[in-house]
């Protein structure tokens, strides 16, 4: 069978990376023909995170291969797709596009058609709404990385799978057992997510007067917390592994508005993958990954934010059970081993309708 898959993004986009990437050798070894064609380069990625131009002559190029590859699309049998195939493009140019035998796979782990629908612009609301309700419409079957987006997709399309965001757990675990006597709050993440950590800024204030406690941020690009000493590290992916594991504590606060509520909670995987206990707000797939007093805390205020760092820095038993508990919970539920199973399981249930 020949798979076309169409990421948004190169190796270096997180999402693309997971969501994808990571599933490509499986895919070979079980004998599928492999094409990949993202959207837009690593060029791109990076301009994110240093907030340079962004390279539009690159994101004009990706637009037009990506229709070249549309046109051909005849010669796979299945197309794999993260979102859409044109972002910020009206879905009735995506509709002429697709119409054809080949099944069509959309991908979901943000809840996308919030960037439309409730877009600070009047414009664009009302100009694209509807995409990606359109996309999901279209396509033969979409994969949710939660429950918010499963239900979205619901409503437009019979054929939905729950299929969440996993790691490869022989890659992701703890690489770093032995640690110093200083507690490490950590968080990984983008520079346009680091905001979210100004949430819990007053906790993170009062927690910093111990000398015992440091805090690193991976990817958060130099945030500043009024303050709070910060490590700044530069996300690397070669390196996140081991970044992730001098943490003690992993570390995910979020709002509960509606986009938030269409995270996948990755960060909480990665963390837990590297046996760590992990605090969170409970907003979202949050409350379904987090399992309170098991392998983290949910906080729901600044003073439990405050209690529960505290009560793991001061309880390295209760740390080290709780780290133990999170890497089983990955290995049973969030594991990319697992995971593989289905994603094959679903494409050949597709081909064979």
């Amino acid at each position: 069978m020949k798979i076309l898959i169409l990421p948004r993004y190169e190796p270096q986009g997180a999402s693309s990376r997971y969501r994808f990437y990571q599933y490509i050798p499986y895919l070979n070894a079980q004998g599928w023909d492999v094409t990949v064609k993202p959207l837009l380069s690593n060029n791109y990625i990076r301009s994110l995170y240093d907030k340079t131009p962004l390279p539009v002559s690159e994101i004009i190029q990706g637009y037009i291969k990506r229709i070249i590859q549309i046109l051909n699309k005849n010669n796979f049998d299945l197309i794999w797709l993260q979102q859409e195939l044109f972002p910020w493009i009206p879905s009735v140019f995506e509709n002429i596009l697709v119409r054809g035998n080949i099944k069509i796979v959309a991908d979901y782990d943000d809840a996308f058609f919030h960037r439309y629908d409730q877009n600070n612009s009047f414009f664009i609301r009302n100009l694209l709404k509807n995409k990606i309700d359109s996309v999901m419409e279209y396509a033969d079957m979409v994969l949710a990385g939660n429950n918010y987006l499963l239900e979205r997709a619901k409503l437009t399309n019979r054929n939905v799978k729950l299929f969440p965001t996993v790691v490869d757990i022989n890659k992701f675990k703890n690489s770093n057992p032995i640690k110093d006597d200083v507690f490490t709050i950590g968080w990984i993440g983008s520079p346009g997510t680091a905001n979210y950590l100004k949430i819990i800024e007053d906790a993170l204030k009062e927690v910093s007067l111990d000398k015992d406690i440091r805090i690193n941020l991976i990817g958060a690009n130099k945030i500043k917390i009024n303050s709070v000493s910060i490590n700044y590290i530069k996300w690397d992916e070669n390196t996140e592994v081991e970044e992730i594991s001098k943490f003690d504590v992993g570390i995910m606060p979020l709002p509960d508005n509606s986009w938030e509520r269409g995270k996948c909670g990755f960060k909480l995987i990665q963390y837990l993958s590297c046996n760590l206990p992990v605090i969170g707000s409970p907003v979202g797939v949050n409350r379904e990954i987090i399992i309170n007093g098991v392998n983290g805390f949910q906080a729901n205020s600044t003073d439990e934010w405050i209690k529960y760092i505290r009560l793991l820095k001061d309880d390295k038993e209760l740390m080290l059970k709780m780290g133990k508990n999170g890497r089983r919970f990955v290995e049973e539920k969030y594991s990319l081993q697992r995971n593989v199973v289905k994603l094959i399981d679903y494409f050949n249930e597709l081909l064979r309708v």
